[in-house]
């Protein structure tokens, strides 16, 4: 208790963390704000029904979706532009040599970032409004759109748009006055959200008789399991010595020192399901839209049969091996490390040191890519064999489990700088028994 009285002693600290808290309240009440000319009723019944990718989608966008508010798009669009801009910064020279200019050259890539979300938000906010037209004949609980036409059309791009680009000025005004990654913890928010309504539909249909006490038991046990695994692979490193040359400047004799490269284990974080899962949407999209053999396919790799889960994990291990070899350039870190007189043990300088850290890096991504698709397939587990209903397998398994883990250990880590900062303990306790003691000991 003393770690969380001393965050009440730093005004800096405790004003980011109430900055933080009421964004993020901000942005729960816009979720309950209807986009105009839809019924609300309507559209959560039919989500409510679904599963798969715009079950998925609704989680990310804390239930946004299902009550079609103008923040129903989430800030995926963002989150979208930010990856597209980041793989074009390998493959497009002035956006390569942009990145290479420091804090000026972000700047500029994330104005590039901010032009991309909008004309994705347009494009996609436009196909959500010809989607929810379409979506008239098949809700038996009625019509979700009342006028339809091209005056509901416009409403829904300005409102959908207008609303992403709140969010996305939201994430950022936290990154800059808050307390941790903006953008991860409006997504963080959105899908703890749903933990009291998943509590709920898991205690009524155990009060049903749906669910046994025992397989409620092996899901709690199996969630801490799953939580616990995140942890550990998530702050895995493998780290490489470095060696900093002996050099004299004038008459005093500079490095010589030890340090390490650290390697994360997951180096690609939640993109890769996110990829994998946007292409096995593509077959069922392409299906509402009457193309030939789509319809086959969709029903061949359906949510939760061998056939979708086999072709997930393939695509999870793919994108984890690309993403990964994208944004990890072995050969800019070798660089970088000749112009600082710094080496690997063993290992010469220049090429000879690019080719061994790629080689570490492949040999941790197998590690890597293999957690990550262990951890995706825990909801398809939840469904088939403790019988877990679909919104909540996917709320306490896969990418959201990720997200939030992820995102809560960042955040408590930003918060232990902040107070060792200020010579006071973390959450966890005192570090060392360094020059970093309380000042209640001091």
């Amino acid at each position: 208790m003393s770690a969380f009285a001393n965050i009440a002693k730093i005004p800096e600290l405790r004003r980011r963390i109430l900055f933080t808290l009421g964004m993020l309240a901000v942005y729960r009440i816009g979720i309950f704000v209807t986009t105009p000319g839809v019924d609300r009723t309507a559209m959560r019944d039919y989500v409510s029904q679904s599963t798969g990718f715009l079950g998925m989608f609704n989680l990310f966008s804390g239930g946004a979706l299902e009550q079609l508010s103008i923040f129903a798009l989430g800030i995926m669009p963002y989150v979208s532009a930010s990856i597209i801009l980041q793989l074009m910064t390998v493959v497009v020279k002035p956006l390569e040599e942009l990145r290479k200019e420091g804090e000026a050259g972000q700047r500029k890539i994330n104005q590039y970032t901010r032009y991309g979300t909008v004309i994705l938000s347009v494009i996609q906010s436009l196909s959500i409004a010809f989607w929810l037209e379409s979506l008239n004949s098949q809700v038996p609980s009625g019509e979700i759109v009342h006028d339809p036409g091209w005056g509901f059309r416009f409403l829904t791009v300005i409102s959908l748009t207008t609303g992403t680009a709140f969010i996305m000025w939201l994430g950022e005004q936290i990154t800059e006055r808050g307390l941790g990654n903006g953008i991860s913890l409006i997504i963080f928010a959105g899908i703890v959200a749903t933990i009291p309504d998943d509590f709920f539909q898991l205690f009524n249909q155990v009060g049903l008789g749906q669910i046994t006490p025992v397989n409620l038991l092996m899901f709690v046990a199996a969630a801490f399991g799953v939580i616990a695994v995140i942890c550990f692979f998530e702050r895995g490193q493998r780290r490489l010595p470095i060696h900093y040359a002996k050099r004299m400047v004038g008459r005093k004799l500079y490095g010589g020192q030890t340090s390490h490269l650290p390697l994360r284990v997951n180096m690609s974080g939640v993109i890769p399901p996110i990829f994998a899962s946007s292409l096995l949407m593509f077959p069922q999209m392409l299906a509402n839209y009457e193309v030939p053999l789509m319809a086959d396919i969709n029903d061949a790799i359906a949510p939760g049969s061998w056939q979708f889960t086999s072709i997930y994990v393939i695509l999870i291990i793919f994108f984890c091996f690309f993403y990964t070899s994208v944004t990890f350039q072995p050969v800019e870190v070798a660089d970088n490390l000749k112009k600082q007189n710094a080496f690997i043990p063993g290992v010469r300088p220049g090429k000879q040191t690019a080719d061994y850290i790629d080689r570490v890096v492949s040999r941790v991504t197998v590690g890597g890519a293999i957690y990550v698709a262990a951890v995706c397939t825990v909801p398809d587990f939840f469904r088939a064999y403790l019988n877990i209903p679909v919104s909540v397998a996917q709320s306490w398994g896969g990418t959201s489990v990720m997200i939030v883990v992820g995102v809560a250990l960042d955040f408590v880590q930003q918060i232990e700088s902040h107070l060792i900062t200020r010579h006071y303990e973390g959450l966890t306790g005192p570090k060392s028994a360094g020059p970093f003691r309380s000042r209640s000991r001091a």
